[in-house]
């Protein structure tokens, strides 16, 4: 492994065809660090020129908002990745949150509704997220015990709480029904805006007018998604956290060489188990969140998409596989490829499972550059 990628830096200083002289300028150099943003950018080109719906603001914030749950599962593989783990769990832990909150919720409001002791909606509403970011914590506790205590390989242990959370989910939404009866409320807030312009009359900050209905709420122009906030708060604490804290700098330390980081004096069973227990929790706060934004708690048994499309969007970002590398910006950059390729090919009327060949090409690139030239990351 070291002689081979001795041999790809030796191309790489040489301009030999494994590296290119171009990849020596800094325009080529840039290119190759920044290749996912640049064809993002291409894309939106495509796509704009393809179909007038798509170069649009209300497309662009539908984008961002449908995205919210991919930018955070994204987030929270990062953090496992970047350790030489995968987790495959994250996508049921998300399923999970959802059911769950939206099951305490419904059991809450329909046993006080109309009654002398009804419990307001905040706290049905408070009580209903407590329990499921709560319980989301637990499966990457079970996932950090069982690669660090017992040594069970990442992929085998988060595939087994795949199908614990896969198995309790089921049960909690009676097979593969919705969860349905929580607030209507829920649903207000996760899909609110920042800012809400009515042409003739006000403007209005975080929540609709009162007097706009549902029936006309497309007079209105509503600008920024609250939920863009929700991403942009998790990627910049993470961002935070890989970049500029010791737990980052243990955290990539680990992913480059395990032997070299425990004997650096790195607790590295503790902070495999907090960096699990991270990442499962930020899970379920997509879980949640999902809840918000369609009102019903989703079971899915396509779930296993959710992860296997957050690991594409990482490695898509620059993350390797093999740990010790990866970037928040570069994750929200791959999250934002496939969703932009996703709506551009639904736009403009090709058929979505070309989104799959799309995102394996992608995949492809991604490593090329990643095993070709090494030391441009």
């Amino acid at each position: 492994m070291a002689a081979e990628s001795t041999s790809n830096g030796e191309r790489l200083k040489q301009g030999a065809p494994g590296g290119g002289g171009f990849f020596q300028t800094a325009i080529g150099r840039f290119s190759a660090r920044n290749w996912a943003l640049i064809f993002l950018f291409i894309m939106i080109v495509i796509f704009s020129l393809g179909s007038s719906g798509f170069f649009d603001i209300v497309n662009f914030q539908n984008i961002i908002h449908l995205s919210t749950g991919a930018f955070l599962l994204a987030a929270a593989e990062l953090l496992v990745v970047i350790t030489g783990g995968i987790d495959l769990s994250i996508g049921y832990v998300y399923g999970l949150s959802s059911v769950l909150g939206a099951k305490v919720m419904q059991i809450l409001y329909a046993g006080g509704a109309g009654g002398a002791g009804s419990m307001p909606v905040w706290q049905v509403i408070a009580l209903g997220c407590l329990a499921a970011l709560s319980v989301s914590i637990l499966p990457g506790l079970a996932n950090g015990v069982l690669v660090t205590r017992f040594r069970v390989p990442p992929f085998i242990a988060t595939m087994g709480m795949w199908g614990i959370c896969n198995g309790i989910t089921l049960f909690l939404a009676d097979g593969f029904m919705p969860v349905m009866g929580a607030p209507s409320e829920i649903n207000a807030i996760g899909n609110s805006y920042f800012l809400y312009i009515d042409p003739s009359k006000s403007i209005s900050f975080f929540a609709k007018p009162s007097y706009i209905t549902q029936a006309n709420i497309r007079s209105v122009l509503r600008l920024v998604p609250n939920s863009l906030f929700l991403s942009l708060a998790v990627l910049l604490v993470l961002g935070f956290v890989l970049g500029r804290t010791r737990f980052g700098k243990h955290t990539y330390a680990i992913g480059g060489s395990m032997d070299a980081a425990i004997r650096s004096g790195i607790n590295v069973n503790r902070h495999l188990v907090m960096i699990y227990v991270i990442a499962s929790f930020v899970s379920g706060v997509a879980g949640l969140f999902n809840l918000f934004q369609t009102g019903i708690g989703n079971y899915t048994p396509s779930g296993a998409n959710y992860e296997l499309m957050a690991v594409a969007a990482v490695v898509i970002g620059g993350a390797s596989l093999t740990g010790g590398k990866g970037r928040i910006l570069g994750t929200a950059v791959g999250v934002l490829v496939l969703a932009v390729l996703e709506n551009g090919l639904q736009i403009i009327g090709v058929s979505a499972f070309y989104r799959y060949i799309g995102v394996g090409v992608l995949l492809t690139i991604a490593v090329i550059i990643d095993r070709a030239f090494p030391d441009l990351f």
